[in-house]
């Protein structure tokens, strides 16, 4: 009897040792780079149900409901927040400053008060960024200016939500488009439902290709824009090779799926006892060019060999 009573808090207290991982997404906890964070950290041991609980929040295309949502995962007191984009991050930044938060695809942490630096972020952020600033925008650009040479006008089409591209855009663009004898005319997009008059917009008013330089709200269903720009025949370079896949023209951008697999490993170290404050931000070493030749074709667009010959990914 007695070995019975000393067994049940036992077995209450392991149960009570498994942690609680919250994750806010945009737009769905969903898709590649989602399943690539769970699997990597299956491969770490953090198998969902068993020895990690997983709370999801997502989005949809309702950014503005991400204050909200984040206040629902602080007040569920999750031992550690994972966040996807910048809107979600900011919003669990500005929802604690206690719960420690692991953020995927901020391309400037620092640069918008998210971290203190990327080698000693202090606080309770750490993560992977999205982008290098002062070298990432200018790269996309000389890859349109190869991939089209006459091309002049260009419609560059942003989310002004994004605390982060609205930072890193009027800073590094405007210069790296001039220098390569682009018009940029910036398009600001704050929801989906306005993407379709937004192209023809565009191509009414002289464009000759896209820049879609990257917002959950371009990218779900990966073959929105894709089909809009095709619709158009403007040929259209993105951040995500998914469009590519979809297809869209040509794609440069990080690797996603990997820099989620990066911020599975911020979890297992967080939840072993590391304090984000101590772990540095990570930045891509690499970042990926995807081309579909079959919409090249269809838009009379010859890739340059030496284009084609560096493509990670070729789509035909």
């Amino acid at each position: 009897m007695v070995l019975l009573v000393l067994a049940a808090p036992a077995g209450a207290q392991a149960a009570a040792a498994v942690p609680r991982v919250a994750v806010l997404c945009v737009p769905s906890c969903s898709g590649v780079t989602f399943d690539a964070l769970i699997d990597e950290l299956r491969s770490l041991g953090w198998v969902e149900s068993a020895t990690v609980k997983l709370e999801r929040k997502e989005s949809g295309s309702r950014l503005d409901q991400l204050p909200a949502l984040a206040a629902d995962l602080v007040r569920s007191k999750p031992d550690l927040i994972v966040a996807f984009t910048p809107q979600a991050v900011r919003a669990v930044k500005d929802a604690t400053s206690d719960i420690p938060i692991v953020m995927l695809f901020v391309a400037d942490p620092v640069g918008v008060g998210l971290a203190s630096s990327l080698a000693h972020p202090g606080g309770n952020l750490t993560g992977v960024a999205t982008l290098v600033p002062g070298a990432f925008i200018g790269k996309m650009l000389e890859v349109l200016r190869e991939l089209l040479p006459r091309v002049k006008r260009v419609a560059a089409f942003l989310n002004p939500s994004s605390e982060t591209l609205r930072l890193l855009f009027p800073r590094e663009a405007p210069p790296a488009a001039a220098k390569l004898g682009f018009q940029l005319e910036v398009v600001n997009v704050e929801e989906a439902g306005e993407i379709p008059g937004a192209v023809a917009a565009a191509k009414a008013g002289g464009a000759e290709a896209l820049w879609i330089v990257g917002d959950p709200i371009f990218h779900s269903p990966p073959n929105r824009v894709p089909d809009l720009a095709a619709q158009a025949g403007l040929p259209s370079i993105y951040l995500v090779r998914n469009l590519v896949q979809a297809g869209g023209l040509i794609s440069y951008g990080p690797d996603f799926p990997g820099e989620a697999r990066r911020g599975a490993h911020y979890v297992d170290r967080i939840l072993k006892g590391a304090k984000p404050g101590d772990l540095p931000i990570e930045q891509p070493s690499k970042y990926l060019l995807a081309v579909n030749l079959k919409t090249a074709k269809s838009l009379g667009v010859e890739i340059p060999p030496a284009l084609l010959a560096r493509a990670d990914e070729v789509f035909e």
